[in-house]
């Protein structure tokens, strides 16, 4: 059994083109074993940016939580439940002004909890999610790749990493919003029906 997580967080939702490109992933994933899928969209389904009142919520015990400490602790709950279940996460990740889209970080902010799915020790942080990975469809409009101005893919490194997992692989379609763009989306379409690990 490979249960997947489907992250898509493109403000043009279906007809954006990291969700299209990740669902086809998903898709060819599927098609090859026996696949169950969660999917959440963070456009549909958008997170607030988190706030000291549901950090609060985390902080306090189960029993002593209120009914609103109990609704806003569920969210990330819920998220985090998603995360430990799935062996792999497939992400739809469209470039905004040089980062992650503010849903994304939103999603992130809860689900890294400390004692949760990550540790502090003597030694710095330890993640707790390990054999998993992460599979990034990033869709740019630009090219950025390999340059000191993505600052979106050391980002998602650093964030997998620190809650545990280390295998991250990247597929990017650049350059959308330039000429040649049918022929980048081709590339990139045929590097997902080569994706076989």
């Amino acid at each position: 059994m490979n249960n997947i997580l489907f992250i898509k967080s493109s403000l043009n939702g279906e007809q954006g083109q990291s969700n299209q490109l990740a669902q086809k992933l998903v898709s060819n994933l599927a098609s090859n074993s026996n696949v169950t899928i969660i999917e959440r969209d963070l456009v549909k389904q958008s997170l607030p940016h988190l706030s000291q009142v549901e950090i609060s919520a985390w902080m306090t015990q189960p029993k002593e939580r209120s009914v609103e400490q109990i609704k806003l602790a569920d969210v990330s709950d819920t998220l985090i439940k998603e995360l430990h279940t799935s062996d792999t996460l497939v992400i739809g990740m469209p470039m905004y002004n040089f980062g992650v889209p503010s849903t994304f970080k939103a999603w992130a902010d809860r689900v890294a909890r400390a004692g949760i799915t990550f540790r502090y020790t003597e030694n710095g942080p330890v993640g707790l999610l390990e054999h998993k990975r992460v599979i990034v469809v990033a869709a740019r409009g630009g090219i950025y790749a390999g340059t000191e101005k993505d600052s979106q893919t050391q980002f998602l490194k650093d964030f997998f990493s620190f809650i545990g997992i280390e295998d991250i692989s990247f597929i990017y379609v650049e350059g959308l919003n330039m000429s040649g763009s049918d022929q980048r989306l081709e590339a990139a379409q045929a590097a997902i029906d080569n994706f076989t690990h």
